[in-house]
C-alpha cells in the first residue's frame, strides 16, 4: 500500500534546530524524522512513498537524490577517474519514492489533492504527517479501516502531557512522578491515515483548503470516518523541547518507533 507524507508546510519553527530546514528533515540521531517515519512503514511492508513538498522541498529532494551520500561513508576522487566508493551498505532500501511539488503556500487539503494522480491506482492508501512519530501497529490498522468499509480511518492517540504530571496523597506526598506523560481523558488525531480512493472527493486543490477542517467535517457528516485507537507511544515534534525528548529516548536505545 503507498504511504503519502505532508511534508510541505511552514510548520512551526523549532528555534536553534530548525530555522533553515523544513521540519520533516529535523534529525533524530543521525536521520531526518522523516526517514524514521518511512522506516517505520516500511518495517511493516509498505515502502512506496509519495512525499508532498512545498517549503525547502529542495532540501528533502537532495536528500533523496543523493541517500547513499548523506547516509554513508564514501570515497570521492574528484578527477573522475574511478567512482565513488560506497563503505557501508546500510543504506541499501528497497523503497521507492515520489517527490511531488505541492506548492510553497499550499495547505493540507491541497497538497493531498495535487497528488491524486499518483494513487489512481490504490483502492487504499495512507497517509500520515511528517513530523511525528509512534508505535502503532500498522498491520492491525490496516485490518480495522478494511473491516469497516467506510472512507477513511483516523489514528485517534492520547496527547502527550506538556507538564511533568504529578500523582501524590491526600497530604501532598509525592508518590509519582512522569516527566512526559499521556493523558488519560479524550484522543486527538495523530495522522496515520488510511483512505479510500472517494477521499478525493472530498477535497479540492484550493491553495487554503485545510485537510482538518471542511474535509474531515464532511467525511463525519456522512458518517464515512472511523477512529483506530491507539494507546501506545505517539510524539510529535513540534517544540526545541519535544525535539530533545524524542533525540534522548533515541541515543538511550529506548524509541518505541525503532523496530528495525
Amino acid at each position: 500500500m503507498k504511504v503519502g507524507i505532508l511534508c510541505g508546510g511552514y510548520g512551526t519553527r523549532i528555534r536553534d534546530v530548525a530555522d533553515n530546514i523544513p521540519k520533516p528533515m529535523i534529525p533524530i540521531g543521525e536521520y531526518p524524522i522523516l526517514w524514521h517515519i518511512m522506516k517505520y512503514y516500511a518495517v511493516w511492508g509498505h515502502d512506496r512513498f509519495v512525499l508532498c513538498l512545498g517549503y525547502k522541498g529542495d532540501t528533502i529532494r537532495d536528500f533523496f537524490a543523493n541517500y547513499r551520500a548523506h547516509t554513508t561513508d564514501f570515497t570521492i576522487d574528484l578527477s573522475g577517474k574511478t567512482p565513488v566508493q560506497y563503505h557501508t551498505d546500510q543504506a541499501a532500501e528497497t523503497w521507492t519514492v515520489t517527490l511531488a511539488e505541492t506548492g510553497q503556500h499550499a495547505m493540507t487539503g491541497a497538497r493531498i489533492k495535487r497528488v491524486k494522480k499518483y494513487f489512481q491506482d490504490e483502492e487504499n492508501f495512507m497517509l500520515t504527517y511528517g513530523d511525528g512519530v509512534g508505535d502503532i501497529d500498522i498491520g492491525k490498522l490496516i485490518a480495522f479501516h478494511n473491516s469497516h468499509g467506510k472512507i477513511l480511518t483516523v489514528t485517534g492517540v492520547r496527547p502527550p502531557g506538556r507538564f511533568g504530571e504529578l500523582q501524590c496523597t491526600d497530604k501532598g506526598l509525592v508518590t509519582e512522578f512522569n516527566e512526559k506523560p499521556q493523558t488519560t481523558g479524550g484522543r486527538i488525531s495523530g495522522g496515520f491515515f488510511v483512505c479510500r480512493q472517494e477521499i478525493f472527493d472530498y477535497i479540492d486543490d484550493r491553495e487554503d483548503t485545510v485537510f482538518e477542517q471542511q474535509p474531515l467535517r464532511n467525511l463525519v457528516r456522512d458518517n464515512e470516518m472511523m477512529v483506530f485507537k491507539h494507546d501506545g507511544f505517539w510524539q510529535p515534534m513540534d517544540t526545541l523541547r519535544e525535539y530533545k525528548l524524542l533525540n534522548q529516548v533515541y541515543e538511550e536505545k529506548n524509541a518505541p518507533w525503532v523496530i528495525w
